[in-house]
């Protein structure tokens, strides 16, 4: 049995490990907001559970048996995320810290029951798929609007910041998931985006357009 602190720390690396093949201590400390020396304690207990690969200095990797706990943990927030979504009525800003807290509830057998009940969801509400079963995760394939060429467009399908004043900030703009938009301009001054979404048409900053994905 993983305590709640390894089980986040293995959260992290996985996650990390989708931006560098080796993960440094700084980069966990810095994910984790925590001291060096309290990730290299962390690291030596995970390598003594073969959950990790760790040579001091030379950066960590996830074993097999490390990534499966990782991928399950994952696959539980999101899939607590869609449920008090859809079926408590929860906005997709508030459920992060529950879904924290949710994830690390032990019995696979409730969470299976969970994904039945559900429907097997593909995707959490904020977009980002949730594995199934057996560990398998989708990669998520979306791009972001300011990728986008002018006249280009797609479905607004998943975010890149989770955080609840940027979720908030879309809710209110109405950019929501699944609402159609096309980019009419791009502002040559600051990059700012002019979007056509149904009959009407805003404009977001390029940070905006950095961190809202679309499927084309």
């Amino acid at each position: 049995m993983n305590t709640l602190a390894e089980e986040n720390y293995l959260k992290a690396i996985y996650k990390l490990s989708s931006l560098t093949e080796s993960v440094s201590t700084n980069q966990i400390a810095a994910a984790m907001e925590t001291k060096a020396s309290s990730v290299t304690d962390m690291l030596r207990k995970l390598s003594d559970k073969t959950l990790i690969n760790y040579t001091r200095y030379q950066g960590v990797s996830l074993t097999e048996a490390g990534e499966k706990v990782a991928i399950n943990i994952i696959r539980k927030h999101r899939l607590w995320e869609y449920f008090l979504v859809e079926k408590l009525n929860f906005k997709w800003d508030e459920v992060h810290d529950m879904a924290e807290e949710l994830e690390h509830i032990s019995s696979n057998e409730l969470i299976d029951r969970l994904d039945e009940f559900m429907g097997f969801p593909k995707r959490d509400p904020h977009g980002d798929p949730i594995p199934d079963c057996n560990g398998q995760l989708k990669i998520n394939d979306l791009k972001p609007i300011s990728a986008l060429a002018v006249s280009a467009g797609g479905i607004i399908s998943g975010v890149r910041d989770h955080s609840s004043v940027f979720l908030q900030y879309l809710e209110k703009q109405g950019l929501i998931i699944g609402k159609k938009i096309t980019v009419k301009e791009i502002i040559s001054y600051d990059n700012t985006v002019v979007l056509q979404m149904d009959n009407k048409v805003l404009q977001i900053s390029r940070e905006v357009a950095n961190n809202l994905l679309i499927a084309i």
